[in-house]
C-alpha cells in the first residue's frame, strides 16, 4: 500500500464495503445472514454479491426478497463450483466498483451491529492487509477459528495429543485453541475464511483465489499469500461475529476434502520432502482416529490413501 493510499484510506470518513456471499442449499440460513447486516455508523454496504452454487433449494429467492433494504444481487455458477470459484465470480460480478475492502461471509454467519466498522478501522493500521473476528457457536461460547503456520513438528504434535490439547500447549498447535488467547487483538499466520475483511488493495494485488482448492484451504492459500507479500492478518476481539458452523466434522467427504487439502496446500508451499513428512504426521493423527470408529476419519485415510481418486462435491 503506497502512502498517499493509506493516508486516503485513513481520510475517510465512512468505510466502503462490498460483501460477497457463497450459498449452496443455504435457504435455511440465509436470511438470518442478510437480515444481520444492518446499518452500521461509519460503514456504507455498496453491494451485496450472493453468489449460488447451483442450490436446489429457495436460496436464490432468499437472496433476492433482500433486496428492498440492500443493495443484494444474485449470481448462479450453475454447478457446485466451491468455495473460491464462486468468490471469483463475486469480484467479477463487482467489476470495477469501488470499495474500500471486501467482507467474504459464509450463509450461516450472523453479524453485530458493529462488526465491520470495527474491523474496517482495524486495516487503517499499515501494513495490515485483512482482519477477522471473533468467532462465537450458537450458545455463545468461542469457536476456535486463529492458526499458526502449518509445520511438520505441529501436524505431528495434533497427530499425537489431538489438535485441542496441542493448541492450548505454548506454541505447539497449529489450531489456537487456548481462550486467553482470543481476549486480546494481534497477528495471526491465517483464520477461518467464514468471515474475513480483504482490504481493496490486497484484492488487486493477489488477484483471484485458488480455484484448484474446490472447498477447504483456499482461505489458507490466500491468506498465506498476502503474508508472504508482507501484508498482516490481525485478529480483533471487538469485532464478533456468530457462526453456525460446517459439517466437516461430520460429514465424511467434507472432512476428507479438508484433509487432501491441507495436505496439497503444503506440500506445495514447501516441496516434496517436506510435504511428504508432513503428509505422514497427517496420516497418522487420522489413522489413530479411524481405529478408535470415528467415520470422518475414516474417509480422510481413505483419500489420502488413494489421491488418485480425490473426494468430489455433490452436484
Amino acid at each position: 500500500m503506497t502512502d498517499l493510499q493509506q493516508s486516503a484510506f485513513q481520510r475517510s470518513a465512512r468505510h466502503r464495503v462490498a460483501i460477497v456471499i457463497v450459498t449452496y442449499n443455504s435457504g435455511d440460513v440465509l436470511g438470518g445472514c442478510l437480515a444481520s447486516l444492518l446499518p452500521s455508523d461509519g460503514v456504507d454496504i455498496t453491494a451485496v454479491v450472493v453468489v449460488d452454487n447451483n442450490s436446489k433449494d429457495d436460496s436464490v429467492a432468499v437472496a433476492l426478497a433482500a433486496a428492498e433494504r440492500l443493495p443484494v444481487r444474485s449470481v448462479q455458477t450453475g454447478r457446485n463450483a466451491g468455495y473460491a470459484a464462486a468468490i471469483n465470480a463475486g469480484l467479477a460480478a463487482l467489476g470495477e466498483q469501488m470499495y474500500d475492502a471486501l467482507w467474504v461471509m459464509n450463509p450461516d454467519v450472523r453479524m453485530r451491529p458493529d462488526t465491520l466498522a470495527t474491523l474496517a478501522d482495524v486495516l487503517k493500521e499499515s501494513g495490515r492487509g485483512m482482519s477477522v473476528p471473533l468467532m462465537l457457536n450458537s450458545d455463545g461460547s468461542l469457536q476456535p477459528s486463529l492458526r499458526r503456520m502449518p509445520t511438520v513438528g505441529r501436524a505431528l504434535a495434533e497427530a499425537v495429543i489431538g489438535g485441542d490439547r496441542a493448541g492450548r500447549i505454548g506454541k505447539l498447535g497449529e489450531l489456537i485453541t487456548d481462550p486467553d488467547e482470543y481476549e486480546r487483538p494481534g497477528e495471526f499466520a491465517w483464520a477461518t475464511g467464514a468471515a474475513l475483511l480483504v482490504s481493496a488493495e490486497v484484492v488487486r494485488e493477489l488477484g483471484p483465489w485458488d480455484e484448484s482448492f474446490v472447498l477447504y484451504s483456499e482461505e489458507t492459500e490466500y491468506m498465506l499469500r498476502a503474508r508472504d507479500r508482507g501484508w498482516k492478518l490481525w485478529f480483533e476481539p471487538r469485532a464478533v461475529v456468530e457462526h453456525i458452523g460446517g459439517e466437516s466434522h461430520v460429514n465424511p467427504t467434507l472432512a476428507a476434502l479438508l484433509t487432501v487439502n491441507k495436505v496439497k496446500l503444503f506440500r506445495r508451499r514447501r516441496g516434496r520432502a517436506a510435504g511428504s513428512a508432513y503428509y505422514a504426521a497427517v496420516l497418522l493423527g487420522e489413522s489413530v482416529r479411524a481405529v478408535t470408529g470415528r467415520r470422518i476419519a475414516r474417509a480422510s485415510v481413505a483419500a489420502l490413501m488413494h489421491p488418485s481418486n480425490p473426494p468430489r462435491l455433490a452436484d
